[in-house]
């Protein structure tokens, strides 16, 4: 294959289109490694799942961080909630919100389900580019939240008057959203560490933002404008 001539993917041995086709469509679609190297090969090209996976390993987070400046702000109504993903044959807590009309506000994969893993989450949160202190959060019964909501708000991290409700019914949106991350996990049967799961769930949250028509100026359907976008983040020719 030619060597790449894009500026973050400079110097693979493989075209920068090529790879950020096979990273779209492992990170958009329930697929696996293998079935995505099958698919490579159908347009002509040979690569071994393994070096997909690495092409995940490498972009993935990247994808994720450099889409967060393009993202529609987010509103102040937020829903909680966490949902269970397995890492090393054992099951861990990924954290995950979503605002009232669905769109993805931020994510947090952690071993323990306690007020400092909520913390965590929550100043991750707070601190991206287009999210704002929340009105109201709306999370289900477990006692975490509110130890967690009232520390910030005594030291200044939450807006004091933010209102936490813990009511399960309401949170049926972010609930829903979990599914779509229970199909894309499902064909990898897991991941083998932390760092591992970590870095491709940014990469299933990202492609999740861009397909809601989180993006500025992107429609949620129109694939050819998301395959330009991806490509200009990467500073990649489409």
């Amino acid at each position: 294959m030619n060597e790449d001539q894009g500026g973050a993917l400079k110097g693979r041995h493989f075209a920068a289109n090529v790879i950020l086709w096979a990273l779209r469509w492992y990170l958009a679609f329930p697929v696996s490694y293998r079935d995505l190297s099958l698919m490579l090969s159908d347009r002509g090209v040979e690569v071994d799942h393994t070096t997909i996976f690495r092409w995940v390993q490498a972009y993935a987070a990247s994808l994720e961080k450099r889409l967060r400046r393009h993202l529609r702000r987010n509103t102040g109504s937020w829903r909680v909630d966490e949902t269970y993903i397995k890492v090393k044959g054992a099951w861990t807590h990924l954290y995950r919100a979503v605002d009232i009309l669905g769109q993805t506000i931020d994510f947090l994969l952690s071993p323990r389900r306690d007020a400092a893993s909520a913390k965590r989450f929550f100043r991750k949160a707070l601190a991206q580019v287009h999210t704002g202190n929340p009105r109201t959060i709306t999370v289900d019964k477990n006692p975490a939240y509110p130890r967690a909501t009232a520390d910030m708000k005594r030291g200044g991290e939450l807006w004091r008057f933010a209102q936490l409700r813990q009511c399960k019914y309401l949170n049926n949106i972010v609930e829903q959203d979990h599914r779509r991350i229970k199909r894309l996990v499902r064909p990898g049967l897991g991941f083998g560490s932390l760092p591992t799961a970590r870095r491709t769930l940014a990469g299933y949250e990202a492609m999740a933002m861009i397909r809601k028509g989180q993006v500025h100026n992107i429609g949620g359907r129109d694939m050819q404008a998301q395959t330009a976008f991806v490509a200009n983040l990467f500073q990649v020719a489409a």
